[in-house]
């Protein structure tokens, strides 16, 4: 990952009226501490931990650009909370105290912003959690910890009060004057950008080129994670220099998109380029499968690198057994499941498979 530092102090204005003078019993340290509580903080740093205390033991890894809660201040720290989305089938009951949920996905599940939104966190196997409530399969749940005040910057808020207090000064808004523009257009969508230059199209973070978009080109923001946006444009091409799939079958079909929606790819047939790596059989620790199948071990769809099990027929398994280790070979295949419940790798059922030179 990525890693960038940055620190900015928040002002504070105070206004005081001149035959009115108020005093806070307060000591100094603590109105900074009540200031800084109330504020919310953006990650300014890839990757910077998140402490269970003070100098303390390591529990996860957040995003730049995740916005936290603060809580105390203790020299160069701050108490942050850190609350998001988890999909539930990566989180089981604990009896710890204080604690209603653990992370069972190993070796980490992503906690996001909204469900299927940013990622906010990498949380480790049997990381704690406290949870907030439900939606759909997604579970909203929250952590306090600690994170280094030089790793976050404060977010600023506009304060909506200002500008209502001088439209009632005014009496009414300033009419528009005749013939001039009109600036009060529609909200600006966060979601649509363009490139400011020529820029390569990558078919994932740090994976292989897969072309160039020139200045200017539309885009839609789908998601961001660090330093990387994954983003969807439209164009045209000749119709002759497309492959069609085999009618029925899925092509372009992500396996992040199988893990954050299992139910809607299950029983899907897809097509998929897999990089094999070994023929294993199934036991008690993979119950998608029938115990004792023969199923390979691939990484993929090629460029992505996350694990996906295949299980293989009788009728295939010689041509399966006589691949070598890390042979790419692509696969016409039915999905079994989405996300497999203990380690959350999609579990495939083969029906076709072709190496490739």
């Amino acid at each position: 990952m990525q890693f960038s530092h940055a620190l900015r102090a928040l002002p504070v204005v105070c206004s005081f009226a001149p035959a009115l003078v108020i005093r806070d019993a307060r000591p100094a340290a603590s109105l900074d501490t009540a200031v800084q509580a109330a504020a919310r903080y953006r990650v300014a740093t890839d990757g910077e931990w998140f402490y269970q205390e003070v100098t303390g033991k390591r529990l996860a890894r957040l995003a730049r650009g995740a916005v936290v809660a603060g809580g105390d201040i203790k020299g160069e720290w701050i108490g942050v909370t850190l609350e998001g989305w988890i999909f539930g089938t990566s989180v089981g009951v604990t009896p710890r105290a204080g604690f209603d949920l653990a992370v069972t996905r190993a070796p980490e599940e992503n906690l996001r912003a909204a469900p299927g939104g940013t990622i906010m966190a990498k949380l480790a196997d049997g990381f704690l959690l406290t949870k907030l409530g439900e939606n759909g399969p997604w579970v909203h749940v929250e952590r306090r910890g600690w994170v280094r005040r030089m790793a976050l910057e404060p977010v600023v808020v506009a304060n909506s009060r200002t500008a209502e207090s001088d439209t009632s000064r005014a009496g009414s808004p300033p009419a528009r004057r005749s013939g001039g523009a009109d600036t009060a257009g529609p909200a600006t969508d966060p979601n649509r950008a363009q490139p400011a230059r020529r820029t390569v199209v990558y078919r994932a973070p740090d994976g292989p080129p897969a072309g160039t978009l020139t200045p200017a080109t539309p885009l839609k923001v789908l998601s961001k994670s660090g330093e990387w946006a994954r983003v969807q444009f439209e164009g045209w091409v000749k119709t002759s220099d497309l492959e069609s799939a085999p009618p029925g079958v899925l092509v372009g079909v992500s396996a992040a998109e199988l893990r954050a929606e299992p139910q809607r790819f299950a029983g899907q047939t897809l097509r998929w380029t897999l990089q094999f790596i070994a023929v294993q059989q199934a036991d008690e620790l993979r119950p998608e499968m029938p115990k004792g199948a023969i199923y390979f071990l691939a990484r993929g769809p090629l460029p992505e690198r996350g694990f996906i099990y295949v299980i293989v027929p009788e009728g295939k398994r010689a041509l399966v057994e006589g691949l070598a280790p890390l042979a790419t070979v692509q696969v016409t295949a039915r999905v079994r499941a989405g996300r497999s419940r203990f380690l959350g790798n999609p579990v495939l059922d083969l029906l076709s498979l072709e190496p490739q030179s």
